[in-house]
């Protein structure tokens, strides 16, 4: 990915960092607005429509979240070794970061 410098100073891949990220809050929030109206229709043809439009944007979150992966090292890392573990989340960053050296 190459990094030109521009006005502001920050590289274009700074820049499009920070757009992947903005759009990944905007669409976890979506999810959020979709799943609370879903869950609190009485129509089923709605909830259905608002499960799919739910559906549909965590399908853009993981997308951005892919993105992201592969445009910041670190991302990645952490992802790999957090994502798709068994067992509690926490007793697992816990023994990620015992291995690593760093305080809990």
């Amino acid at each position: 990915m190459s990094s030109q410098i521009i006005e502001s100073g920050l590289s274009t891949t700074v820049h499009d960092i920070h757009r992947a990220l903005a759009s990944l809050q905007e669409e976890l929030e979506a999810i959020d607005y979709y799943n609370q109206r879903a869950e609190s229709s009485h129509d089923q043809s709605l909830k259905d429509i608002l499960i799919h439009n739910r559906d549909e944007e965590i399908e853009h979150a993981a997308m951005l979240l892919e993105w992201l992966r592969n445009a910041m090292p670190v991302f990645d890392g952490t992802l790999g070794a957090i994502l798709f573990k068994d067992g509690s989340v926490t007793e697992n960053v816990k023994q990620i970061e015992d291995k690593a050296g760093k305080p809990s």
